[in-house]
């Protein structure tokens, strides 16, 4: 029956609507979508519309608020990170219905963002760029590390990106990717020093590879600090792979084992010591190829050729043609990606300095097309991380 205690606003509660029911915020960027089923009981009037508000502590819902005529409401401009609650109440001609229960809480998601960092130009570079993964556009400047990296890796999570400089040093350095500024020491590096690549989740980060064809497999604990430890070794040695991964399983893909390689491996994170081969890239992607997830598809692309091919993750065998990137990248491309996009950005293409950025759509096939510039010009080994890619929720 309708709610005959009244609602809030109106001239007679006793003729207002029941409540909704089974209200569902869904997580944007500053933003909850907020769905729920209209009530069958409108009371005797029909309904005119619904309000959605949210509550940070339960009890005062005034974060946020907006109106609608059906189902789903945003409610915009809250903060990333910051869990709300959500209620909705239904508008009749004779006033508002009670409240509905008060929903699960649920956090707006922070932006996807990828940074890319170092490289060579005529010499090493310190440079870090930014943009978030939203719309086409250019890279802004973000910050410097704290020394020039090149030939490293990196990995990404929404609160932490952690640098590997290469260059034949140890230094690890992370910055807070939805900020800007310089990088702070993270721990050093063992095993590997140069020409090796990275991958991991939310909660692992790995760096596997190297010059000289190498084995070595380490990881770190994003979220704190300190130096890598030994997680296994590689089937393969390679040298200028590329990583992806989704939340359970990393992979490397391609590089240069005295030759280009094709070689796909893998290993469920968390389970130390075990690599598995996985299949064959589609054709053979060397010299730093770009990889980026999403937590179904893993695609690898560039490395001494235009081609971009795609693997399912969660399975075994080879890879498939995905389709071309608009050049062929010599060195490169650095990459990253949300849950949907993938980009790739800088490296050599054609044996040339490049600030191009390219994207594709993960869940389709078809060519890259143009995103837009980095803010600096780079030719060899500059790395690039995500907040939100196939290894992130």
């Amino acid at each position: 029956m309708a709610n005959r205690n009244g609602g809030f606003i109106g001239t007679d509660g006793l003729d207002a609507p029941d409540p909704p029911t089974d209200v569902t915020p869904t997580a944007g960027v500053e933003q909850l979508s907020i769905a729920f089923t209209a009530p069958t009981n409108t009371g005797t009037s029909a309904i005119t519309g619904f309000v959605a508000q949210v509550s940070t502590d339960g009890t005062a819902y005034s974060a946020g608020s907006n109106t609608g005529s059906s189902s789903p409401i945003v409610i915009s401009s809250l903060t990333n990170g910051t869990s709300y609650t959500a209620k909705v109440w239904a508008i009749n001609a004779y006033g508002t219905s009670a409240p509905s229960d008060a929903s699960s809480a649920v956090a707006p998601a922070l932006a996807s963002r990828m940074l890319v960092a170092g490289g060579e130009q005529s010499s090493a570079m310190n440079t870090i760029n930014y943009d978030d993964i939203v719309s086409a556009g250019n890279f802004s400047d973000f910050g410097d590390l704290t020394t020039v990296a090149y030939k490293g890796g990196a990995v990404g999570t929404p609160t932490r990106a952690v640098f590997a400089h290469g260059n034949g040093g140890n230094v690890m350095s992370y910055v807070t990717p939805q900020t800007t500024g310089n990088s702070t020491d993270f721990g050093d590096l063992s095993g590997t020093t140069s020409e090796f690549n990275g991958c991991g989740n939310g909660t692992y980060g790995y760096f596997f590879g190297g010059g000289g064809y190498k084995t070595v497999l380490q990881y770190i604990t994003i979220a704190s600090t300190g130096n890598s430890a030994s997680f296994g070794t590689l089937n393969t040695g390679v040298e200028k792979p590329s990583g992806m991964a989704s939340q359970t399983r990393a992979i490397c893909s391609g590089g240069d084992d005295n030759g280009a390689n094709n070689t796909i491996q893998y290993w469920t994170i968390s389970t130390s010591g075990s690599v598995s081969d996985f299949g064959n890239l589609a054709a053979a992607h060397s010299n730093d190829p770009g990889s980026c997830s999403s937590p179904t598809r893993g695609i690898t692309a560039g490395g001494y050729q235009n081609q971009i091919d795609y693997v399912t993750i969660a399975s075994t065998g080879n890879a498939s043609d995905f389709g071309d990137l608009t050049a062929n990248w010599s060195y490169g491309p650095s990459s990253g990606s949300s849950h949907i996009t993938g980009l790739f950005a800088g490296g050599s293409i054609t044996g040339a300095t490049n600030n191009t950025v390219e994207f594709i759509t993960i869940a389709s096939t078809g060519n890259s097309q143009d995103w837009g510039d980095l803010a600096y010009t780079v030719s060899y080994h500059p790395a690039g991380a995500s907040t939100r890619h196939g290894g992130i929720a």
